[in-house]
């Protein structure tokens, strides 16, 4: 299960809408006049035209809000008309406005226009580039939950994926250094690199040494540039977790990540491993390579993976949000109620909204009866 809004929404829905407010326009360009000739000749409701010229340059685009403005200073033209006022002062004046506010409405209209344009791509490259991930994958349930820090977009600097080998699960959870718009290229980077590598058979330290190669050139590349020298600063801080279809186990390789909770009869317990690598692109600066940690994982265990948008999440009064505590609560719920408790009770803590991408995902291992058929391919958010 996945919690999050539908990146591209239906186009029936939307025409509805549109033709909704486009009849609500029409009614008022109509209603006005009709009212404006029953009432004494020192009141006039011209003013009021302005209103589904404002309706239209939101909602329905600059072609039908320039069409809306025309046919509202129709309707003041015919009202003045008919009441023998069209060259008085008073009307003119009016017609005058109503033309100048129509031609900056009509502008507004056109930069949302260009934002509705900007938006609907960066949809289309989020479909592309951050997959939603499967309900299942092998034996494992998976839920999860995303959000990005800029207001409107649905990308950011986090990033999560899980692919299928022929007798395990890995999975990826990682956090680009930055936030929002500016961090998608390099979100891009790290996921197509994990998926060219992750459904291979070789071992997970070879996993995490191949990505980390991957995306130490590929930041070289993007930013060793004249216009971008800050190669050095670029790092991504990840997860990578292998689940055996046959094993009570799971192996954590982390690199410079947040630890996962591991949830098991009745309690949580923090996931710390062994021996830390640092940040991807920052690989020089590993001793060790990259050993990964074991812990136990059986049947009806669950594992939650999340970034630092959900700890860093402060309150009114400036403190973080308690994950490990608040997650005692949830120790009986399976991946998708979990999801949807814990982004609730996130929202509840900082209500004001979050300041930095948030990305989260959370596994069950299912008894060996009850698990689903293997998939073997590579899924991504």
């Amino acid at each position: 299960m996945h919690v999050r809004d539908r990146l591209l929404a239906p186009r029936e829905p939307a025409r509805a809408r549109e033709g909704a407010w486009a009849a609500v326009a029409a009614a008022f360009i109509i209603l006005v006049p009709v009212v404006d000739s029953f009432l004494p000749a020192d009141i006039h409701l011209a003013h009021a035209l302005v209103l589904p010229v404002a309706l239209a340059a939101v909602f329905l685009g600059p072609r039908r809000a320039t069409l809306t403005a025309g046919l509202a200073v129709l309707a003041l033209v015919v009202a003045g008309v008919e009441r023998m006022t069209l060259l008085t002062e008073s009307v003119l004046v009016q017609l005058g406005s109503l033309a100048l506010l129509s031609v900056l409405l009509v502008l507004v209209s056109c930069v949302l226009e260009r934002r509705r344009h900007e938006l609907a791509g960066l949809r289309r490259v989020s479909e592309a580039v951050l997959r939603p991930l499967p309900q299942r994958a092998g034996p494992v349930s998976i839920a999860s939950a995303y959000r990005a820090a800029d207001f409107g977009t649905p990308v950011g600097g986090d990033l999560y994926a899980v692919a299928r080998t022929a007798d395990s699960t890995r999975l990826l959870i990682g956090d680009v250094r930055g936030k929002g718009l500016g961090s998608i290229a390099d979100s891009e980077l790290v996921l197509g690199a994990f998926r060219a590598a992750a459904h291979r058979q070789s071992p997970l330290p070879e996993l995490v040494a191949s990505l980390e190669g991957s995306v130490r050139w590929g930041l070289n590349e993007r930013w060793e540039t004249p216009a971008h020298t800050d190669a050095a600063e670029r790092f991504v801080t990840a997860a990578i977790i292998e689940i055996p279809d046959d094993e009570p186990s799971v192996h954590v390789v982390s690199c410079g990540h947040l630890p996962p909770l591991l949830f098991h009869e009745g309690a949580v317990t923090s996931l710390d491993a062994a021996n830390p690598a640092p940040p991807l692109g920052l690989g020089a600066l590993a001793d060790s390579g990259y050993g990964p940690t074991t812990f136990p994982f059986a049947a009806g265990d669950r594992l939650l993976l999340y970034t630092d948008g959900v700890t860093e999440a402060r309150d009114d009064k400036g403190a973080f949000y308690p994950l490990l505590e608040r997650a005692a609560a949830w120790t009986g719920h399976r991946p998708g109620p979990l999801v949807q408790a814990l982004t609730s009770d996130l929202r509840a803590h900082a209500p004001a909204g979050l300041d930095d991408d948030m990305a989260l995902i959370a596994l069950q291992r299912d008894e060996p009866r009850t698990a689903g058929v293997r998939e073997d391919l590579t899924v991504s958010r």
